[in-house]
């Protein structure tokens, strides 16, 4: 079964101001969010979700530049253990990676 990270925090990262990411780690599931302060607006929402489902990992979320799939598929992990779930299921055929 696929591993998930640890814990992390960024407190001082880009110049718009103070913000702060977060993985945050469950048996089958991990969330990296935004949350902090833009001057007078608060900034806070979920960046990418990941769930380890039937030994697959499900991308429910993904808000990266990079695209997440990709970047594991460059780290070793098979297209046919990804689930792109953030795509409706009958379009997940034509995507290179796992349908379910």
């Amino acid at each position: 079964m696929p591993q998930i990270w640890g814990t992390f925090r960024v407190s001082s990262p880009p110049i718009w101001g103070a913000r702060g990411a977060c993985i945050i780690p469950r048996i089958s599931n991990a969330q990296l969010l935004n949350v902090g302060w833009d001057g007078n607006e608060r900034i806070r929402g979920c960046v990418l979700q990941i769930d380890i489902k039937n030994e697959k990992i499900w991308i429910q979320h993904d808000g990266t530049k990079m695209g997440i799939a990709d970047e594991l598929v460059d780290l070793g992990v098979p297209s046919s253990d990804i689930v792109l779930a953030f795509h409706a299921p009958y379009k997940r055929k034509y995507t290179g990676f796992a349908v379910s």
